[in-house]
């Protein structure tokens, strides 16, 4: 769909994203939306073919609303424009590409830091869910200090020889890229001698092995490399700059984590908290009572922090450090939430019957899970499960509370003894 960004009006965009999805979506699935038939919905939703939606999606630019147009991905609209065909979407419940990393965080980077090669190269194929991204950023000895990292890039020609290993990457094992940081220059201050690339997963000495959860799932993944092979074209931003490119990828990591495209935040065992409030309606218990009046200021209080980080945005911001203020509470929020989910249930929060629990990291995990009742006392449990990682992924939440303190509040920095020392020369464990 051509849209004249600087003319086009919010009933306009509205318009055009409903009659898209009338076009597209199922017979009848707008009519089920507008009745609240969610049977109706539901298996309407389980029978579409999720691949090609995704595709059509992302070629239509919906995915993508605010990506440049020209590289066949977005519609090139402003912030504030693109909300008003997220919220037709979103009333509607259009499937999303399962692609929260690569859109969320890698088309962002390649958009403010790629060349023009790069942006026609990957950005259409992130907008479809055509190819998922992970991020190689976290390692063994360098987890909440990504710049003390050590997998190390050295120069052959036009070619960069990779060696190292990464880990709590997720989705590693079906993605088609990752965002690498390496080290290239070992004699400046870690901050310094950091390159960004691009690393096609499938190349030769690219070893993905799963972490298994506390859930059953794998979401996450170790990668091990061994003299992997990158082309420079592939690098991102300049050589020695990665730690400037990475910070693009982190601001928008908190948008992504805990804004309106998050997986956590209000979800409860796959459903919003007005799910859960409608399941528990008829609670008398003064004290579950209060805790489900407190999850619902505290989601509104989310929402409109997320408000303020938008309209921001619509300024022409770029994301910054607030991002960390929503990713702190919502991580928090989440985990008090799926642990009241859990009380709420009883004994049936402890233990179920039915299918067992899926490998994350296919379209499934955007579908609802909620198709029984064993199955919802399943799910909820293992959201419970599941919601212990929201305080450590994506930046642990004293990190979070460093960001804030040190770029929001001004307080001084963290001591850090090894900021202006070479890298190769800061003391570090075997």
């Amino acid at each position: 769909m051509a849209v004249d960004a600087p003319e086009v009006t919010a009933e306009q965009l509205r318009d055009q994203t409903l009659a898209w999805l009338h076009e597209q979506l199922p017979p009848g699935w707008i009519e089920a939306i507008d009745s609240d038939d969610r049977e109706r919905w539901g298996e309407m939703r389980a029978a579409i073919d999720y691949d090609d939606w995704c595709t059509r999606l992302g070629e239509a630019g919906y995915a993508t609303p605010t990506w440049p147009q020209e590289y066949g991905a977005g519609l090139s609209l402003t912030p504030g424009q693109a909300k008003h065909v997220n919220d037709v979407l979103n009333h509607y419940k259009a499937p999303r590409p399962f692609n929260i990393i690569g859109i969320g965080m890698g088309g962002p980077t390649i958009i403010t830091w790629g060349t023009e090669e790069q942006k026609h190269k990957f950005l259409r194929g992130l907008a479809t869910n055509e190819e998922i991204w992970c991020q190689l950023f976290s390692e063994p000895g360098a987890g909440s200090d990504v710049a003390g990292l050590s997998t190390r890039a050295v120069r052959d020609g036009d070619e960069w020889i990779v060696t190292g290993q990464k880990v709590w990457t997720t989705v590693a094992h079906i993605a088609r890229y990752g965002m690498l940081v390496a080290r290239t220059n070992p004699d400046v201050p870690k901050h310094k001698g950091l390159s960004y690339f691009v690393l096609d997963m499938q190349a030769p000495g690219v070893d993905v092995r799963p972490l298994v959860q506390i859930t059953g799932d794998a979401e996450f993944n170790e990668v091990f490399m061994e003299e992997v092979r990158i082309p420079d074209s592939m690098r991102v931003g300049p050589e020695g700059e990665g730690w400037r490119v990475a910070v693009t990828t982190l601001m928008n990591e908190r948008v992504a984590l805990s804004g309106a495209g998050s997986l956590g935040g209000e979800a409860v065992g796959g459903s919003a908290l007005d799910r859960l409030l409608t399941r528990h309606a008829d609670v008398t218990d003064p004290r579950m009572r209060q805790r489900l009046a407190q999850a619902y200021i505290e989601n509104r209080l989310i929402r409109l922090n997320n408000q303020r980080a938008a309209d921001r945005r619509k300024s022409g911001a770029e994301a910054g450090p607030e991002g960390s203020i929503t990713k702190l509470m919502q991580a928090e929020y989440n985990q008090r939430l799926q642990k009241l989910a859990i009380d709420l249930e009883g004994a049936r929060g402890m233990a179920w019957e039915g299918r067992e629990l899926r490998l994350a990291g296919t379209e499934e995990r955007g579908m609802a899970w909620m198709t029984a009742e064993s199955d919802a006392s399943r799910d909820i449990a293992r959201g419970f499960l599941r919601a212990q990682a929201n305080t450590i992924e994506g930046g642990t939440s004293n990190v979070m509370r460093n960001i804030l303190g040190e770029r929001v509040l001004g307080l001084p920095k963290e001591p850090d003894s090894s900021r202006e020392l070479p890298w190769k020369d800061v003391p570090r464990s075997a």
